[in-house]
C-alpha cells in the first residue's frame, strides 16, 4: 500500500489522465507477441529492445514480482508466480515496461523535460511524507523510500519519468471530448425502443415427419460425431461456509433489528421523492419571459410549445430525483414548483427555459415492521461473517492434517455435498442437471483444473462471504459414443433438425408475403398462428416472451419489414417491426453527463493506443524469450 501511495505522488496534481491506469487498456491494444527470439547480438541480460533502449532482466523481474504481490493483496491469498503466469500477468507486466520507455524516447525526442522545482514542490506538497504537525519530514522521506527499495536518487528519476508521460498523453488526447454525433448514436443504441407484432410458430406446424430409417439415422450419426461424443465428467466432494448458511435470526434482538434499520432507512428503505419534468427552450430571456406571460393571461404551456414546433415527445425530459437534475438552475426550478406549475424563466445551461412538473411522487419510507425480517437477516449474516475466518483458519488446519473433507464437515456439523459425475455444464450421463455449486463457475472450473487425489486451495466467495473447498474423487474421461449408445439421442436431433428445416421454409414464406403488404392479422390466420404484440422493447433488453436472440434481430430489422428467429422450444418466432423510437437527448441530466464523460474517456484511450503504437512501430520493439522466462521464472523449451 505504501508503495502504491508513493507511486501515486508523482500522478496527483497532473491532469485529468493518469498513465498508470490506462497502461491497464494499452497493453491490450499493443500486437508484440510472436515476434520471436531475434535478439542476435543484445546482451544475455537483456528482456526487451525498444528503439535505442533496453529493459533489463532484473527490472523485468521485478516488475512481475510487484505485480504479482499487489495482485496477492488485492485478492487476499497468495498468488504463485506459476498462477500470475497463467493469467498473463508477466505479459502485462513487459507490455508495461514496453509503454514506458515508448513515452520515455518520446519525451526524450521532444526535449521535454522537469525542473527540479517541480520535483521538490511535489515531494514538499506530498501528506505520505508529512509528520504528525503536517509539516515534510525528511526522516519519515528517507525512511519510507529504503523500506520500498527506492534511494532518493531512484526515486526523483521515476517522478521526473511519470510526469513526462503524463504530460505526452496530456498533449495527445488531453483536450479529447466525445463528440456530440458519437454522444447522440450511443444515445440511440442505449435508448432506442420498438414495437413488434408477432407470432409462435410452434414444432407441430412443421407437420408429421415420418419415422427415419436406420440408414438415416447411422448416416446423420456419422456426419455429427463429435455433437454425440461423451463430455468429461467429475465427481466430487464439496464442503462450503458462508454468512449467510451460518447466519441465526433468530439470536437478533428486537432493539438490535431497530437500531440498524434507523441506521440504513434513508439509504436502503426510503424512495426519494421524483418529478416528472417538461422543458420549453427559448433563444433568450426576452422571448422566454414573453411566453410566462402568455401562460399567466391563459394560453397553456402545451400551446407554447405547440407554437415553438416542440414535439409532445420531446417536450418530457424525463422522471428525475433532484439528484438526477444535472443543471442545477433547472434542479432548484423545478424542485420549487407544485404539480401542473409552470416556472417563472430559469437561466439554464443551455439557454432560458419555462420548466412545468407535470407528476410529483412524493418520498416515500417502508415502516419498521415491513422490513423487519429483512434486517434481522441482514444483521445475523453480518455477525456470521466475522466467524467465517476463524472456522476457515479450523477447517484448514484439519485439512494440513490430511483429514478429508467428509471426516471435517462431520467434525464441525457443516453438510458435506456429493456431486457427480457431471460435465463442466453441471449435466449428468442421463441428462438431468445438478443443481448450481457454491461459488458457481469458479467451483465447477476449479474441479475441471483439478485431479484425483490433489490438496486444493479453498476457493473464496465474492465479497469474502465465505469459503469452499472441494475434493476430485473420480475422472470419467470424454470419449467417443456408439451409434447404439446414443441411437435415441440421435434421432432426436434428426426429427429436431427436420422441425427446423421446415418451419425455416414456412417462415421465409410468410414473411415474403408480410414484407410484400399483406396483413399481419392475415397471414397469420392462414397460418393457424395467434397475434401478439410487444412494446417498448430495449437492445439489451430481457422478456420472457422474446428470446435475446429474437431481440437481436428485431434491432437488427428495418422498421416496417419483417423477419423470423428460432426459439428455445423448437419453433420459431415470425415479427414485424412496427415502429423504431428514440427519445430526444437531453444533456442537462446528470446520467447524460456520466455518458458524455464515459465515451470521452473511451475516446482518449483510443486515441492514446493508436498514438503508442505508432511510437511503438516506429521505433522497434524486440523481444527475447529466453531472458523473458528467466525473469517470470516461466518454463525453459
Amino acid at each position: 500500500m505504501m508503495m502504491q501511495g508513493i507511486r501515486k505522488a508523482g500522478q496527483s496534481f497532473l491532469g485529468k489522465l493518469i498513465i498508470t491506469v490506462m497502461f491497464g487498456f494499452l497493453i491490450l491494444s499493443f500486437a508484440i507477441w510472436g515476434i520471436g527470439d531475434i535478439f542476435q547480438g543484445y546482451g544475455r541480460n537483456s528482456v526487451a529492445r525498444v528503439g535505442k533502449a533496453e529493459i533489463g532482466l532484473e527490472q523485468m523481474r521485478t516488475a512481475f514480482q510487484n505485480d504479482v504481490q499487489a495482485l496477492t493483496r488485492q485478492q487476499r491469498r497468495q498468488i504463485t508466480p506459476e498462477m500470475a503466469r497463467a493469467l498473463g500477468l508477466d505479459r502485462q507486466a513487459l507490455s508495461r515496461l514496453i509503454t514506458e520507455s515508448v513515452l520515455d524516447q518520446t519525451a526524450q525526442s521532444m526535449r521535454l523535460a522537469v525542473s527540479d522545482e517541480t520535483i521538490r514542490n511535489l515531494i514538499f506538497d506530498d501528506p505520505t511524507f508529512r509528520d504528525a504537525s503536517g509539516n515534510f519530514s525528511a526522516a519519515r522521506f528517507n525512511d519510507l523510500l529504503r523500506s520500498n527499495g527506492f534511494t532518493e536518487q531512484s526515486y526523483v528519476r521515476e517522478q521526473r519519468a511519470t510526469i513526462l508521460r503524463q504530460q505526452i498523453a496530456e498533449m495527445v488526447v488531453g483536450a479529447v471530448q466525445a463528440p456530440g454525433a458519437l454522444q447522440e448514436l450511443g444515445h440511440r443504441l442505449r435508448n432506442e425502443r420498438r414495437d413488434v407484432t408477432f407470432a409462435r410458430m410452434a414444432p407441430g406446424i412443421a407437420g408429421d415427419i415420418p419415422a427415419p430409417t436406420e440408414a438415416q439415422l447411422k448416416t446423420f450419426f456419422d456426419e455429427r460425431k463429435g455433437a454425440f461424443r461423451a463430455p468429461e465428467r467429475r465427481t466430487a466432494d464439496i464442503l462450503a461456509i458462508s454468512a449467510e448458511a451460518l447466519a441465526d435470526a433468530g439470536s437478533v434482538g428486537n432493539d438490535d433489528a431497530k437500531a440498524r434499520y434507523e441506521q440504513i432507512k434513508a439509504q436502503r428503505f426510503t424512495t426519494p421523492e421524483t418529478r416528472t419534468i417538461q422543458q420549453i427552450t427559448f433563444p433568450n430571456a426576452e422571448e422566454a419571459q414573453a411566453a410566462k406571460a402568455r401562460i399567466e393571461a391563459g394560453e397553456t404551456f402545451d400551446a407554447i410549445a405547440a407554437a415553438r414546433n416542440i414535439a409532445a415527445a420531446d417536450l418530457t425530459l424525463g422522471t428525475f430525483t433532484r439528484p438526477q437534475v444535472f443543471d442545477p438552475v433547472v434542479r432548484e426550478a423545478a424542485f420549487a414548483l407544485a404539480e401542473g406549475a409552470v416556472s417563472a424563466p430559469a437561466a439554464s445551461a443551455f439557454g432560458p427555459v419555462l420548466l412545468r412538473v407535470t407528476v410529483i411522487q412524493p418520498e416515500s419510507v417502508r415502516a419498521f415492521e415491513d422490513v423487519a425480517a429483512e434486517v434481522r437477516t441482514e444483521l445475523a449474516t453480518s455477525r456470521a461473517a466475522g466467524r467465517i475466518t476463524e472456522i476457515h483458519d479450523k477447517i484448514e488446519d484439519q485439512r494440513a492434517a490430511a483429514k478429508p473433507l467428509a471426516e471435517i464437515a462431520k467434525e464441525f456439523n457443516l453438510p458435506l455435498r456429493s456431486v457427480g459425475p457431471i460435465d463442466p455444464a453441471l449435466r449428468r450421463a442421463d441428462g438431468t442437471t445438478e443443481q448450481a455449486l457454491p461459488g458457481g463457475d469458479a467451483t465447477i472450473q476449479a474441479i475441471f483444473r483439478s485431479d484425483v487425489g490433489v490438496d486444493n486451495e479453498a476457493i473464496r466467495l465474492p465479497r469474502d462471504t465465505g469459503y469452499v473447498w472441494y475434493d476430485v474423487k473420480a475422472i470419467d474421461p470424454a470419449r467417443e459414443q456408439t451409434f447404439d449408445e446414443v441411437k435415441s439421442q440421435v434421432e432426436t436431433q434428426w426429427r429436431a433438425d427436420q422441425v427446423a428445416t421446415r418451419l425455416s421454409a414456412k417462415a421465409r414464406e410468410l414473411v415474403e408475403r408480410l414484407d410484400k403488404g399483406e396483413a399481419f392479422d392475415a397471414v397469420a390466420a392462414s397460418a393457424g398462428l395467434t397475434v401478439e404484440q410487444a412494446s417498448g422493447i430495449g437492445r439489451q433488453e430481457q422478456r420472457a416472451e422474446l428470446p435475446a436472440n429474437v431481440i437481436s434481430l428485431i434491432f437488427g430489422t428495418v422498421a416496417g419489414k419483417s423477419n423470423s428467429a428460432s426459439s428455445a422450444d423448437g419453433g420459431r418466432i415470425l415479427f414485424r417491426v412496427d415502429a423504431a423510437t428514440v427519445p430526444s437527448y437531453a444533456r442537462t441530466t446528470q446520467e447524460a453527463e456520466n455518458f458524455a464523460r464515459q465515451l470521452g474517456a473511451s475516446v482518449s484511450e483510443d486515441i492514446l493506443a493508436q498514438y503508442i503504437a505508432v511510437r511503438q512501430a516506429e521505433l522497434g520493439v524486440s523481444i527475447n524469450e529466453t531472458a523473458f522466462r528467466n525473469a517470470t521464472g516461466g518454463a525453459q523449451n
